[in-house]
């Protein structure tokens, strides 16, 4: 049945990246997040911010792209912070995307929509709202953002209300 398939293994990282370190805060430790990217840009770094909403949602008690990214605009000024989403035009996506690769915004405040396809090199924080709510190959996958150019990576997962299942798989992606 398999005859005619070949496996590939990837057993270690491309030329010239070093695993990215993860680090796991609770929701209460917002402030301190915002003060380590306020440093990280500082030093001419860029960051992601992933958001699991776009707006407000009346169901679900979640932080959103929006909310976070005027929050952030406030938090750190004299800084570009830009605002990416899957409701967004495609002109006006790639339009913010080309901006931050080109280095003329420091932060990105985004949804999943950065989840695959994109390389930023400079970019070397991600943080992660509510990464209890995402499985560990988005997880995963968000966090092979970072880290691409000659910077150390780091990925900031963010929690609030986790279960034993969600903690565990939280503490599987600071571990691996």
């Amino acid at each position: 049945l398999f005859a005619d398939l070949d496996v590939s293994t990837i057993d270690e990282l491309p030329p010239g990246r070093t695993p990215v370190v993860t680090k796991l805060f609770a929701d209460g430790k917002r402030e301190a997040v915002i003060g380590r990217i306020r440093d990280a840009v500082l030093q001419g770094q860029q960051v992601y911010w992933v958001c699991p909403l776009i707006e407000e949602s009346e169901t679900l008690d979640l932080q959103n792209a929006t909310a976070t990214h005027e929050h952030l605009c406030a938090a750190l000024p004299g800084q570009t912070v830009g605002l990416l989403h899957g409701r967004m035009r495609a002109a006006d996506k790639a339009a913010v995307m080309a901006e931050f690769s080109a280095g003329r915004m420091s932060v990105l405040v985004a949804t999943t929509v950065i989840e695959v396809g994109v390389d930023v090199p400079n970019a070397s924080l991600m943080v992660i709202e509510h990464a209890e709510r995402f499985g560990l190959a988005q997880l995963h996958q968000l966090r092979g953002r970072v880290g691409r150019g000659g910077q150390q990576g780091h990925c900031v997962l963010v929690a609030r209300g986790t279960n034993p299942k969600s903690e565990a798989r939280l503490r599987a992606m600071v571990e691996t």
